[in-house]
Formats: structure tokens, sequence, C-alpha cells
């Protein structure tokens, strides 16, 4: 983060909305919520990125156990539609169990519906309460509308070894990513 300003959530805020990712009421909606912290720099980039979140533009992929596979993909694809403006029906959502138990690592199927037609995608699960992340990740890919000029992007930040982090992903034009990029420091690899 040493390339760019101290972070805080008035400046994300502020860049949030100058690159037209949120309107000047989420932003100051947002800060009200954050009052308390709002100008406290933040510490680590994933803090940074985490924030954006709060602005409702980005969703998390929690890395940390979760209440079970079986229920909370629905809880994330439904918290990514509306992050994408709910253009998008999705429905349906289920884990098709694969061979085998959860200790050695099971290959199972992530599916639901997207506006009526169905979508499988492989998941690797080695336990009930955690995501398979990547899976996740492209399932929120599909939330977007095929007219949205945005796209899921993984956001990507300085990771300390033996950390368990959240992958983040962020609705964005490849110009407010660039934009992101530049003001924030943030990158979204290909």
């Amino acid at each position: 983060m040493s390339n760019v300003p101290s972070m805080t959530y008035t400046r994300i805020g502020a860049i949030l909305y100058e690159i037209g990712m949120v309107s000047e009421a989420q932003m100051h909606s947002t800060l009200a919520e954050a009052a308390n912290c709002a100008d406290e720099p933040l510490e680590e980039h994933d803090e940074a990125a985490c924030a954006l979140e709060e602005f409702g533009v980005a969703v998390p992929v929690h890395a940390d156990d979760i209440d079970s596979i079986y229920d909370d993909y629905a809880t994330l694809l439904e918290d990514a539609v509306a992050v994408a403006g709910g253009k998008v029906a999705i429905t349906d959502v289920r884990v098709v169990e694969g061979e085998g138990d959860l200790e050695n690592g099971r290959l199972d199927r992530l599916e639901f519906e997207r506006n009526g037609k169905p979508i499988s995608i492989l998941a690797d699960h080695l336990a009930e309460d955690y995501y398979d992340q990547a899976a996740a990740c492209e399932a929120i890919a599909e939330t977007a509308h095929d007219d949205d000029p945005r796209t899921w992007r993984h956001l990507d930040f300085e990771r300390r070894p033996h950390h368990g982090y959240d992958s983040i992903m962020v609705l964005a034009t490849p110009e407010q990513a660039e934009a992101l990029h530049t003001h924030l420091g943030f990158t979204f690899p290909n």
C-alpha cells in the first residue's frame, strides 16, 4: 500500500463515487455507518478490499468456515445478485454430492438455474463448512446481466503466508477496474 496515499473509508468512498461505482447517497450512507472509523487508516490492503463490500460493490467469499455448503452458496449468490442490481434470477441452488466422503476431498457439482438455464460448476469440497473458493467465484460471475458492461473481477492484494483470506469479488467495468488500480492500488489478475 506504500504506492498510494493512506487508505480510509472516506478516501475509498470518494473514489468509488468519482468513478461511478456508487451514488452520492450510497457513499454518504456508508460513511455515516462507519463514522467512528471513516478517517482511520486501514492498516492492511485486505481491510481496504473488504471495505468495498461495505459500499455495496463487492462480495466476499469467506475463507473461514461457513454454516454449510448446502445452504451458504445460495446466500452468497443472493448477495451477488443484489450487488449486480437484481437483473438475473438465480434459483434452485444446490450441491450435488460426488463420490466418496469429504475427509479425502470430494468433487461435487454446484448447480443452479440462471434465468431458467441450468448451470453446473465443479466444486472440490474438503469439508461441509468451507466453500470451494474457485467454484464460488465462478458462480458469482454468473450473476451479472449479459448486457451489463461490468463484470465480476477477483481482487488481488498482498497476503501474508499462513493466513486465510476471503476472496473478494468486485463488479466493475474495465475503466473502473483500472481506476481502482490507479487510485487505490487494487489489482485484478487475468
